[in-house]
């Protein structure tokens, strides 16, 4: 979306270079998966492309007859198919990147290929290829995605293990044994998927999902008022974590005895997270990590209604078995696999599909490329090590600490430094931003990323 920005607000000769190791330029991972049961988790009336055309994606729904007997109410409020969404960023890069969409100065280039290294050249980067190919490029992007899950203890040794699946974004279903017993790693979004895909392929084995705590996502609402947080009067960022958490806990205890959602409390703190985290200290942003942030991602993370209800009624049906306890060693058993969990008894599987979220140790990123700029001292970690270190308009920051003069970067990789930013609210701010800094026009008074002005975000 960064290349789509600079090549419809560019007023100067353009040569645009976009580079994907996937050949699904637009789509990209999450939106490339062809299956009609997986939704959305966020109402179409937000998942705009654009952050200066909020409707663009109903519009473009508006051509797709599938859509055509919503009343406008009733669409804002559709969670559409990923494949759909999938569609649509394809629409915008055909358009804009290959079609008549960019300005006439832009001229576009699709290169399918896996970037394996930048090398330093006078004033710019050369971008090597994994086929021997070199790119020059006067300014780069880094817009690598998430990390895979991380590995587990022991696991490493059973990559190639017929009942292990290391990586949950790659194709595992026709791995599914006749019968028998499917372990998921993880109870987030990634497991729902698997969960649904499941029911949806009329699998009628035991799931379990094993996560530490055992929280498994909750459905959006609407139509909750809650106008007593925040309070008037409080700065909550400067509130420094141990007040915030004291603040919230209570509010959502509140929530509760009024036998309402307290994921309202974290909906209404959503246009200040950026500017909270900006101001905690590296050890608050730490401890928060560590104590916080499993239930944060419960709150915050949230899925449409109709799938949390299939997900239900596998419980209820007594298909999925949900154990609450830190996943330990992982260890082949013949063909079948076993996961110890922490007090209680080990989950033997015929299939283990790991689906405990990105890696979030940034000095640990198994990508080709980052390990290379980190060995080369382009890039650097952030203070608390979950991803690169830039300033304030994205410019990375090399080991030393000074700005590049040619590389930056946005999106999952900027977790350090921004912590929300996966979701299409944050990233096509950052999109917009990013082509803004390359293009030279990032007004000058715009303060730090969090304070851009954002949008309602439920």
């Amino acid at each position: 979306m960064t290349a789509v920005n600079v090549a419809r607000l560019s007023d100067r000769p353009m040569h645009i270079v976009v580079v994907d190791d996937r050949g699904s330029v637009g789509r990209g991972v999450a939106y490339s998966v062809r299956r009609p049961e997986y939704l959305l988790n966020v109402a179409a009336r937000n998942m705009s492309a654009f952050r200066d055309e909020p409707d663009h994606f109903l519009r473009w729904l508006r051509t797709r007859a599938e859509f055509d007997p919503l009343p406008d109410a009733e669409l804002s409020e559709q969670f559409v198919p990923r494949q759909v969404y999938g569609d649509y960023l394809r629409s915008i890069v055909e358009n804009h990147l290959c079609g008549a969409g960019h300005r006439p100065c832009v001229s576009t280039e699709l290169v399918t290929g896996e970037a394996v290294d930048i090398e330093p050249g006078d004033g710019h980067g050369v971008i090597r290829m994994a086929d021997g190919a070199r790119i020059a490029a006067e300014k780069i992007v880094l817009a690598t995605g998430n990390e895979p899950p991380a590995p587990l203890p022991g696991a490493g040794a059973h990559d190639d293990h017929p009942a292990w699946v290391a990586n949950p974004w790659r194709q595992w279903e026709h791995r599914l044994p006749d019968t028998g017993s499917i372990a998921i790693l993880g109870t987030g979004l990634t497991a729902v998927d698997a969960i649904i895909t499941l029911g949806d392929l009329g699998w009628r084995g035991s799931i379990h999902a094993i996560s530490r705590h055992g929280w498994l996502p909750q459905p959006h609402f609407r139509g909750v008022e809650y106008p007593e947080f925040p309070p008037a009067g409080i700065d909550l960022t400067e509130l420094g974590l141990d007040a915030l958490r004291r603040l919230v806990s209570a509010h959502c205890a509140e929530l509760v005895a009024r036998d309402a959602d307290p994921a309202i409390v974290v909906d209404k703190l959503r246009p200040y997270t950026q500017r909270i985290w900006s101001r905690f200290s590296r050890e608050e942003r730490l401890e928060f990590a560590r104590r916080d942030a499993a239930r944060w991602n419960v709150l915050r993370h949230r899925i449409a209604p109709e799938i949390h209800d299939q997900v239900e009624q596998a419980r209820r049906a007594g298909v999925l078995t949900v154990h609450a306890g830190s996943i330990g060693q992982v260890q082949a058993v013949g063909e079948k696999i076993r996961i110890c969990v922490e007090a209680q008894q080990p989950v033997v599987a015929d299939l283990v599909i790991n689906a405990t979220g990105p890696s979030t140790r940034f000095s640990a990123t198994r990508s080709v490329l980052l390990r290379n700029l980190l060995t080369r001292g382009m890039v650097s970690p952030d203070d608390t090590d979950m991803g690169i270190r830039v300033d304030r308009d994205h410019t990375v920051l090399t080991c030393r600490g000074d700005r590049s003069a040619w590389l930056l970067a946005l999106g999952p990789t900027l977790r350090g430094t921004y912590w929300e930013t996966i979701a299409v609210p944050e990233l096509r701010v950052q999109a917009q931003r990013v082509a803004e800094t390359l293009l030279g026009t990032v007004p000058a008074d715009v303060e730090e990323e969090g304070q851009l002005r954002l949008e309602h975000m439920l």
